[in-house]
């Protein structure tokens, strides 16, 4: 899968490195205990990821039943189980760090690795919740790392009410805990004009989705 991608003159370089976290130092509270915390640039070298994981990753189109029809989803999908290969050695080495650093409050190692491919400002996620599994009914972590162009990642309590605003891209690193997937929603809109195409890598516990 080729998706044109104008690389940042900042971040062309093929060496990917990973920052340190300090969970809890880049936290903003929302309320019933749900939290979002966002790392600017956590991953640099990004430009080099996203064009492996554009061609590597074996990307595929869903399609979901919405009232009584059945809908393309407006963006492509792959998904790997804790115990699956990864298409590319970065996403593991991803996946060790965060569960280091966030060990103390997650109790467990991030386990599975979901990516979404944002083609243009067409593609988009509709408001929800990861609540599939253990996330409906105990707090749980979710973490995100967004290469490619920026996008607007909204947040806005379950049922409605004022949204969050973030805006992520490049190597961002955005990770939602406590009471965040039970109560608040996320999504990606529509966006009339974006710099390319985005490419979402998110991190999840066992049994989470």
């Amino acid at each position: 899968m080729q998706a044109s991608y104008q690389p940042s003159l900042l971040d062309s370089g093929t060496t990917i490195e990973l920052a340190r976290v300090t969970p809890g130092h880049e936290r903003t509270s929302l309320s019933e205990g749900a939290w979002v915390e966002l790392r600017r640039n956590w991953v640099s070298g990004s430009d080099g990821l996203f064009d492996r994981l554009s061609e590597a990753v074996p990307w595929r189109a869903e399609r979901r039943r919405m009232y009584d029809r059945v809908l393309d989803v407006p963006r492509l999908v792959s998904f790997y189980d804790e115990n699956e290969p990864l298409p590319d050695p970065t996403l593991a080495a991803m996946r060790g760090a965060l569960s280091e650093e966030y060990w103390p409050e997650l109790g467990e190692p991030f386990c599975t690795v979901g990516l979404c491919l944002y083609r243009d400002g067409n593609d988009s996620v509709a408001w929800h919740g990861d609540t599939i599994g253990r996330g409906s009914t105990v707090d749980t972590l979710v973490a995100i790392v967004s290469l490619g162009a920026p996008r607007s990642f909204l947040l806005r309590p379950r049922g409605g009410g004022p949204s969050r605003h973030f805006e992520v891209g490049r190597g961002d690193l955005l990770v939602m805990g406590g009471s965040c997937q039970r109560t608040w929603e996320h999504s990606v809109p529509k966006r009339s004009r974006v710099d390319g195409p985005r490419i979402s890598i998110q991190f999840r516990p066992a049994g989470v989705r």
